[in-house]
Parts: structure tokens; C-alpha cells; sequence
């Protein structure tokens, strides 16, 4: 998997920096969104919990996907602003505590 940064912009009113992406994948299933954060993480050299990808959109037939993400400049500000169900799909999955309760 390979991602391109299209643009980065940034939202001074909403203080975050959003970027558009392409993301390329040929032959392979559409990545996860956790596997394109932890590469946008590597490539932007941003904290984890700061940055949330919104949307990956895959192109029919060709192994590729347009992809918006934001880096929050505090965790204050992306729970105030972000809805829950886009932060519970950029949560790494709990497996620990699953199971210690079985």
C-alpha cells in the first residue's frame, strides 16, 4: 500500500490541519482505516491519537482510493468536534480487556 498526500490544508477555526490523500492498494483488498492511519502516522510524523481518517473512497477497478484525514492540534478539540461513530472507527480494537472478562 502506498499513499500520496494531494494537499494539506490548514483549518486554523477548526484547529486542525485536513489532508487529502490517494492511496493506492493494486491487487489487494481495500486497506483498513487503522492500517492507513498508522501510515499517515509514520509518513506525517504525527501523534496517533491526534489524527483521524474520515473517509477512504475506493475507485471501482483500479486499486485505488481518495482519502480525507484530519490532525487535531488537541485531544480537546477532536472530541469536541468529531462525531463518535468516525472516533470509533480510528480506535485500535480492545483486545486485552475482552479478554480478561471471559
Amino acid at each position: 500500500m502506498e499513499i500520496e498526500i494531494k494537499e494539506k490544508i490548514e483549518n486554523p477555526l477548526l484547529n486542525r490541519t485536513e489532508i487529502h490523500f490517494d492511496c493506492t492498494y493494486a491487487g489487494d483488498a481495500t486497506p483498513k482505516t487503522l492500517d492507513i492511519k498508522n501510515k499517515l502516522v509514520a509518513l506525517l510524523d504525527a501523534d496517533k491519537n491526534l489524527l483521524v481518517v474520515d473517509k477512504v473512497l475506493p475507485k471501482f477497478g483500479e486499486g485505488k482510493a481518495d482519502g480525507y484525514a484530519k490532525i487535531y492540534d488537541n485531544e480537546e478539540n477532536l472530541n469536541k468536534i468529531e462525531t463518535k461513530h468516525v472516533l470509533a472507527k480510528n480506535q485500535e480494537p480492545q483486545e486485552s480487556e475482552e479478554a480478561e472478562e471471559e
